[in-house]
This record gives C-alpha cells, structure tokens and sequence, in this order.
C-alpha cells in the first residue's frame, strides 16, 4: 500500500496538478487559495517548470491561453472574485478549443463577500463561465484525497476533449489537513501529443493557429454545433456521481463538496432514527449526473437538496426529477457552514417524524 502523506487541500491539489505533468502555473494571491499558489512558487522552479505571479487574474488566464495554445499543461487557481476576473480568458479558451485546469476555491459572496467556505459559485461554475455558447467539465470533491485525485485526472480530461476543466472546491475544504496517496509522477513524454498546437513543427506541417474570433456567422454556428456534439459525448461519459444507501431510500439528499460530508453524518443519524434516508453526492456538476439520480427514483418519496448558498444546485435535480417527486432546498449562506443536526431536522420534517 502506497504510503499516505498529511497534507491540506491547497498543497494536495498543487502537488497532483505537478505529477500529473503540470510545468506552467499563473495565478494571482487571494483567500483562500493562496497556499496553492505558494506550493508552485517553490516546486516549479527545482522541476523546470514555471511559476509566475501575474499582475492580474485576466493576465494570468491569459497566460494560461498561451501555454495551453502551444501545447503545454498549464493551470491557475483563484477564489471566486478571482474566477470572476478570469470568465473571459475562459470564454476565449473554450473557443479556441483548448484545453487546461482551474481551480476556484470559493469564498463567500457576492462582492468581496467574505473568506469563509461557500459553494455560492455553482451557478457561475455550470452556467456561465464566461460569454457565448459553451460548457466546461466542473469537478466537486469532498475531501481533500479527492482533491488530489480529480486534479491528477483533470489534466487527461482537459486533453481528451480539449476544453478547460475546473476543480470547484471552497474554503474548507482548500485549509483542512488529511492523510493522502498521491498519484504517481507522470513521465512526461508518455503525455499524448498535440497536433493541433502552435509550437515548432520544422515546416512538416501547415501552421496551426489558436483563435476564437471568426467574422463569419455561419462559421461560427457551424463550429459551435461542432462543438456541442463534443459536449454530448462528455454528457454520456463523463458523468460522475457515489451514492450512499440509496438502494431503498425514501429520501434522498443531494449534496456535492464540503456539504455531503455533513449530509453523510445527517443520513447515517437518519438511518439510526428509522428514517430511510440516502445520499448521492455529484463529482461532475457538469455533466450532472442526471442518469444517477434518475436510478434512485422509483424508491424516493422526495428529495432534500443541502448546499452552502441560497439554492443553486436544486434546479438541477428538480430538471432531473421533473415534477415526479418533491424536491426541497436547505442551505446556509455566507460562509456558514450546515450543521448535521440541522440536515437531520429536515429529513425529519420530511419524513413526518418531526418533534417524536
């Protein structure tokens, strides 16, 4: 068994995103992600790879443009101001069809908000990015060995598809320490190649050009078509999603990030009460994992939605189930994080065993 290593959330997601071939980072300091960011200022440079502080969250996305434009595995991190800042730079990489990682570790908001947890990005994460016709591939973990583990797989993500991926993780989640197995180094040259990249190709090639800008309108549709049918191959493969007793559930709780690690202790006490209560916990925000909460259905009486906003993610699973069950939303915003106590009053309110 590979030997675990204590490590918080930031460091663990820098040091996966270095051995998964990761030798271009730019970013931009702000809480609370910041310790991201200072891992790479001292890994890079001992590996060859490059670390530079922007001037500015548009700068570094950028940056990241570029690196990723000539072929190389690059990624930049922020706080949800931060995202805010870079949603052009995405926009004009989705358009480019290149790929890269972002890590957004929220904060409160809107605004400056606050710098406690918040998962108040959703929206923004699965919605709207940046501008135009496009999706990009979002990641939820729950703990920080899935921290390391989604960014190690980003990377391959990004590239199979070539489109940007975001790890989307908040305040918590980003300063808490827990044991981790990291993934082994990836050797560098056994990364796939890109022969769409704007890189050195000794006249053996036609030169390849990295742009998102065409004046031509039926071009544009027809590559944004081109484009969609791309993103249904990921709606069909790449959904992710675990559940947790949700083989006989009456009550389902749907919860993604920090807020499923309370929803688990609230439907474990559930269960302890007689409550038939189950969780499932997305890992892809995008794709949602529609076809997972469709399976668990038939057995539910309702569903409880547990996020730290003021109701984000609900509509998604109200889509999904589309009137066949009841869904209702429980949340705290701000930075406050759900207490199972509090989860566990809802499903008893659910269940009718309020106040016994």
């Amino acid at each position: 068994m590979a030997e675990k290593v204590l490590m918080k959330g930031n460091e663990a997601l820098a040091e996966s995103a270095v051995r998964a071939g990761c030798r271009y980072f730019f970013g931009y300091p702000i809480t609370p992600q910041t310790e991201l960011a200072a891992y790479m200022s001292k890994v890079m440079p001992k590996i060859g790879g490059t670390y530079l502080q922007a001037e500015s969250e548009v700068a570094a996305i950028n940056m990241v443009y570029g690196a990723s434009a000539a072929g190389a595995r690059v990624m930049t991190s922020s706080s949800s101001p931060g995202i805010s800042l870079k949603s052009e730079g995405i926009s004009y990489m989705a358009g480019a069809d290149l790929p890269g990682v972002i890590i957004n570790v929220q904060r409160g908001g809107p605004g400056l908000g606050g710098i406690q947890p918040s998962q108040s990005d959703y929206w923004q994460a699965t919605r709207a990015t940046g501008h135009g016709d496009f999706q990009i591939i979002v990641y939820a973990p729950s703990t920080v060995q899935e921290m390391a583990d989604l960014a190690y797989q980003a990377f391959d993500v990004a590239d199979k598809y070539r489109v940007p991926v975001m790890i989307l993780a908040d305040g918590m989640l980003g300063q808490m320490m827990e044991p981790v197995e990291l993934p082994e180094a990836r050797d560098l040259a056994s990364l796939p190649e890109k022969p769409w990249a704007t890189c050195g190709h000794g006249h053996k090639r036609p030169h390849n050009i990295a742009n998102s800008l065409y004046l031509t309108a039926d071009k544009l549709e027809e590559l944004n078509i081109e484009r969609y049918k791309r993103y249904d191959v990921i709606k069909e493969q790449e959904q992710k999603a675990e559940t947790f007793m949700t083989e006989d559930a009456e009550y389902v709780v749907v919860a993604f990030g920090a807020s499923a690690r309370v929803a688990h202790s609230a439907v474990v006490a559930a269960r302890e009460e007689g409550i038939k209560a189950g969780l499932l916990r997305p890992v892809t925000l995008w794709p949602f994992p529609a076809k997972a909460i469709k399976e668990t259905i038939p057995t539910a009486k309702a569903y409880l939605t547990v996020e730290m906003n003021m109701g984000q993610m609900v509509d998604d699973v109200r889509l999904v189930v589309n009137g066949r069950r009841p869904v209702s939303f429980y949340g705290r915003t701000g930075g406050v994080i759900p207490t199972p106590a509090e989860v566990l009053d809802q499903l008893r309110q659910l269940s009718g065993k309020a106040g016994e």
